[in-house]
């Protein structure tokens, strides 16, 4: 398994590895929303999950998550939003744009490593 960590921030990014590795899964970064695409582009959709933040330079979140939605050949991929904007209309308009679950930061390594394996499928029983 292969999963897609778009943040601006390092250490999320190894916060999301770290949670990764604990189902054995790899762990690729991208610091914004065009690098994101890029990697995107580059593995031909080669991941299983994206975690993607809101708030990045260059393109945000909400931008990043519209763009895979509306592209064929990605709007297969869950999308896990790990961001600090908690407004009930931020949730709202990431589900409706495809996200498959939100989180917000601050978050415990517990609550990402279960939020990583619902949106694989991994929890169910």
């Amino acid at each position: 398994m292969k999963i897609l960590s778009v943040d601006d921030s390092i250490l999320i990014q190894r916060l999301v590895a770290q949670a990764a590795s604990v189902i054995g899964a790899e762990c690729v970064g991208a610091r914004d929303g065009v690098q994101a695409l890029q990697k995107l582009e580059e593995t031909n959709g080669g991941f299983d999950l994206i975690t993607l933040d809101w708030n990045m330079p260059n393109m945000n979140g909400y931008e990043t998550l519209v763009a895979i939605k509306n592209d064929e050949r990605f709007k297969h991929i869950p999308v896990l939003m790990l961001t600090t904007e908690s407004g009930h209309e931020n949730v709202v308009a990431a589900l409706k744009a495809g996200a498959t679950d939100y989180l917000t930061k601050p978050f415990t390594s517990q609550d990402l490593e279960l939020k990583i394996m619902d949106c694989l499928g991994l929890n169910q029983i």
